[in-house]
């Protein structure tokens, strides 16, 4: 276990992904207590897809004049461990040993803060749209490095935001397809 914990340490960034480090983490209580993957939706504007609004949000560089929606959220910070755009490219903005802004008020299985113990993956998409196949693609991929890397989580400790925030948030929403997520996990850890 403490040879597997060293790995993380030196793998906490994936290789041969995007990278566009985030100034929206910190240090987690425990790197060691790493146990939840948390699956979200992003679009920016709502229900936009492509270009940089992503990146500059995460890096708290949005400008608030390019649309009205970016006014709204211009002082949130946060961010996520990684991203999937609808191509299936992933960006990685924090190191998966450090703390992403990404659950908010959030409780698993009666124990609060989320940040502190899970990893945030964000797809772009909605609520009103279907995900790509590129996407769920490279989700079951970096899904698999992640379970390897980071052996606490396990297909039950896997989630979407709204379980963990229920009532406050509800991606990845009606369209993200569980069954076939699940079962194409579980085809490629056969494989």
């Amino acid at each position: 276990m403490r040879q597997n914990i060293k790995k993380n340490e030196e793998q906490g960034w994936l290789p041969n992904v995007r990278k566009i480090p985030s100034p929206h983490f910190d240090q987690r209580p425990d790197k060691q207590d790493i146990s939840l993957l948390v699956i979200h939706y992003i679009s920016l504007p709502p229900e936009q897809f492509g270009g940089t609004y992503i990146d500059d949000f995460f890096q708290g560089k949005l400008d608030p004049s390019l649309h009205p929606y970016f006014e709204e959220i211009k002082e949130l910070r946060v961010s996520a461990h990684c991203l999937i755009n609808r191509q299936g490219e992933i960006t990685q903005y924090v190191n998966f040993n450090d703390r992403a802004w990404h659950a908010g008020l959030s409780c698993f299985n009666g124990r609060e803060k989320c940040n502190d113990f899970a990893i945030g993956i964000e797809l772009e998409g909605s609520n009103e749209q279907p995900f790509t196949l590129p996407q769920y693609q490279a989700l079951v991929k970096l899904t698999d490095y992640i379970m390897h890397h980071y052996p606490r989580i396990t297909l039950d400790r896997i989630v979407g935001h709204c379980d963990i925030s229920p009532g406050r948030k509800i991606d990845p929403g009606q369209y993200f397809d569980w069954k076939y997520y699940f079962s194409s996990l579980k085809s490629a850890k056969k494989a």
